[in-house]
């Protein structure tokens, strides 16, 4: 009896102590992001709902505004509430960028208490890790982790500093470091070595990454849990170095195929998991990551993204999955494995339903967690029979490179979210957002991530609170041009990945797909025109609303002029081409002009990360580099696939492009000579191949007056939309 009592009260106290803590890491957060707003709020443990889910409460009393939570990230969302309702603001998920409060906090008029939806909340991509993330340091994880715990993110992706643990991995198994640093690619193209889809590209890895990123890691994943966050970490999916053939030359050791065309120094290799020599990796690098990083028992595992298996077979594909699993549980008796479905999608030709079904049930029911990944294009759910028993979350995807184009069907999205809470089965577990590249429009991450909890929104409620929270107050003008944003403009069926025509190549006659207008200009131009209806501008969300759209419509325009410019040529008149090159020039200025009112929308800001980073001024020129040729020529075929409406890449890499092909066509019309596209290619080649080894900043930003600048560009240039034609 008194070993029970001891043990009750063992009980007790690690409880209290988890309570103690919740509130603490509750004030910490509230103190992080304002000493005022600290003042004014105040936190309480609430208990969990009957059914056990996460809950939040919001009042007033005494003066103070009382958040309740039953952890301290449900207390992060019922304190997100508060600010975007009542203080009528949006924290950014940048963290240089300043909190906007209202001069005098207000109280909450009558007490809420909200509820979860959902348990689950997932957040990130391999590929935003590479896209945004990859020159972060702690500053800017620290206001990110905040970010995601007010937007209730309880499951986010945590992959940074894993090729540490494989440098010690593979040096123990009898590998260089030379060889080991050069198998992994550069710090930019790390999410597609981790992917298995290609090794050694712009590497090799300098050794002061590893050791940063590692200890960068440790601090992220000890915030994330503070925060009531389950962190998944990565585990072993077969992707080896080629090394390792030659190494263990009677493993079960395969060439993958090639990707996206890099050739064949850069091809990956795959070690069969029910090779004895599978569960000896796996093993190590569990043990070593756990030593380092801790575990919480959810692993994202992913074979096969964008890459064939060596068979198809169902047979191979179930004993794949199962030996993967058993690997797993070997080291680790309480894991689960987390797997991203985008291979279902991008791959359906090839993932029969008799396939997936083969590679999901390899494992045991409610061990593999399935990130439906794509969902506001295509639920993979609807097709693989609800994922064949396995929990699933519905993912919205939103961006693909971090390109900046005007695009997402957001309200159908969010009905599409509505009817799969309603049909997709007990398994569906969770709600969740798999964008590629953060960029500066974040509205609709946190549109998606409001729907795990039960507020009941109505439509006009949705667009209200959003058009105040930008503006800072209520504003009827901002809420009418957010209206026809959400009811109108943003009705387009999602593009894997688009961007204006000014970032895209130059082509006679050719104007790109992923550029052309799926709303009816008049409409963009109304609700540009009811944003400037302001007399300034005090908030940072409102500066990125007014530049998101406004360079939207400057780079339609550049369309139409590129329509005309390839007329004039075939008619061989000179005069209006050298009008309209002319015109389209001060279209690329207007936009260089109007992203420099935000650092974010510049190139200066990328490169300032990357340079920072680095120790040696060797290393900051490597950093550069990367960040220079993932923007640009990326590598393989995949050129201008994250191509960034930035300025100091509009006014000096796209405008050099767009100049030599202004020139070639005007010197052709000039002596009648026909257009040869490989002339003009190779050209241009010679411009995309010398810029990631440029060096030094761009331009910084210059400080202006958004709404002086938006006045200066030439309101003429709008008649030009009547001849834009819509593609819906």
């Amino acid at each position: 009896m008194k070993r029970v009592l001891i043990l009750f009260s063992l009980v007790l106290i690690a409880i209290n102590v988890t309570l103690a803590n919740d509130l603490d890491e509750a004030n910490a957060l509230v103190l992080r992001l304002s000493p005022k707003l600290a003042q004014k709020v105040t936190f309480e443990l609430i208990t969990a709902t009957s059914k056990g889910n996460d809950v939040f409460s919001l009042e007033s009393r005494n003066g103070k505004v009382v958040i309740g939570g039953n952890n301290a990230n449900s207390m992060a969302v019922g304190l997100n509430r508060y600010l975007n309702r009542f203080c009528k603001t949006t924290i950014s998920w940048y963290a240089d960028i300043a909190i906007d409060l209202p001069s005098t906090l207000p109280d909450v008029p009558e007490k809420e208490t909200i509820e979860a939806r959902v348990p689950q909340r997932f957040f990130l991509n391999y590929c935003t890790f590479g896209y945004t993330m990859p020159f972060w340091d702690w500053k800017d994880w620290e206001r990110f982790i905040d970010w995601m715990a007010l937007n209730g993110i309880n499951m986010p992706l945590a992959i940074t500093g894993q090729e540490a643990v494989w440098y010690n991995v593979w040096t123990r198994l009898g590998m260089t470091d030379e060889q080991v640093r050069s198998y992994f690619t550069g710090p930019v193209y790390l999410p597609w070595h981790r992917m298995a889809n290609i090794d050694a590209w712009c590497g090799p890895l300098p050794k002061e990454w590893l050791d940063g990123q590692a200890e960068l890691q440790k601090k992220i994943v000890t915030r994330e849990r503070a925060l009531n966050m389950r962190p998944v970490l990565p585990a072993f999916a077969g992707h080896v170095p080629r090394q390792l053939k030659e190494m263990y030359p009677h493993a079960d050791i395969k060439a993958m195929s090639t990707w996206d065309e890099f050739e064949e120094p850069y091809r990956t290799f795959f070690l069969n998991s029910e090779d004895p020599l599978y569960s000896k990796i796996q093993k190590m690098f569990l043990e070593e990551q756990t030593r380092m990083f801790g575990t919480d028992h959810i692993y994202g595992i992913d074979p096969f993204n964008e890459m064939d298996p060596p068979s198809f077979e169902p047979t191979y594909l179930n004993k794949i999955s199962k030996h993967i699993y058993q690997s797993l549980t070997a080291v680790d008796p309480k894991a689960e494995w987390l797997q991203m479905g985008w291979f279902l999608y991008y791959q359906r030709k090839d993932y029969t339903p008799e396939r997936a079904k083969a590679m999901l049930t390899g494992v045991p029911n409610g061990k593999m967690t399935m990130l439906d990944y794509y969902c506001e294009y295509k639920e993979m759910w609807r097709d693989l029979d609800g994922f064949y028993g396995q929990p699933y979350i519905w993912c919205y995807l939103g961006n693909f490179g971090g390109n900046s184009n005007i695009q997402g069907n957001v309200k159908q999205t969010g009905e599409k979210l509505e009817a799969a809470l309603r049909e997709g089965g007990n398994n569906l577990v969770g709600i969740g957002s798999t964008l590629e590249g953060l960029e500066v429009q974040q509205f609709p991450y946190e549109y998606i991530f409001e729907k795990a909890w039960d507020l009941k929104k109505t439509d006009e409620q949705v667009v209200n609170e959003l058009a105040d929270r930008h503006s800072g107050k209520v504003s009827q003008p901002v809420r009418e041009a957010w209206k026809m944003l959400y009811d109108s403009v943003l009705n387009i069926r999602p593009t894997t990945f688009c961007g204006p025509l000014p970032c895209q190549y130059p082509e006679l006659d050719k104007t790109h797909g992923r550029c052309s207008v799926r709303y009816i200009p008049r409409q963009l131009i109304y609700a540009w025109d009811k944003l400037l209806e302001q007399d300034s501008v005090t908030t940072d969300a409102m500066t990125i609303d007014i530049i998101w759209i406004g360079r939207q419509l400057l780079g339609d325009l550049f369309l139409v002029d590129k329509q005309a410019f390839d007329k004039a040529f075939h008619e061989r008149d000179v005069k209006s081409m050298e009008e309209i090159m002319e015109e389209m020039g001060y279209i690329i200025i207007s936009m260089e002009t109007l992203n420099q009112c935000h650092p974010f929308c510049t190139m200066h800001k990328w490169i300032e990360q990357a340079r920072d980073l680095g120790i040696t001024p060797e290393v900051k020129d490597y950093y550069e580099m990367n960040a220079r040729r993932l923007v640009t020529t990326w590598g393989g075929d995949l050129n201008d696939y994250s191509c960034r409406n930035w300025s100091g890449l509009l006014d000096n890499y796209y405008f050099s492009r767009w100049y030599c092909y202004f020139n070639y066509l005007l010197s052709l019309a000039n002596q009648g000579k026909e257009y040869n596209h490989a002339v003009l290619q190779e050209a241009i080649k010679r411009i995309q191949d010398s810029w990631p080894e440029k060096k030094g900043l761009e331009t910084p930003i210059q400080h202006q007056d958004i709404i002086t600048v938006c006045k200066t560009i030439n309101g003429m240039l709008r008649d030009k939309f009547n001849n834009i034609k819509t593609d819906n």
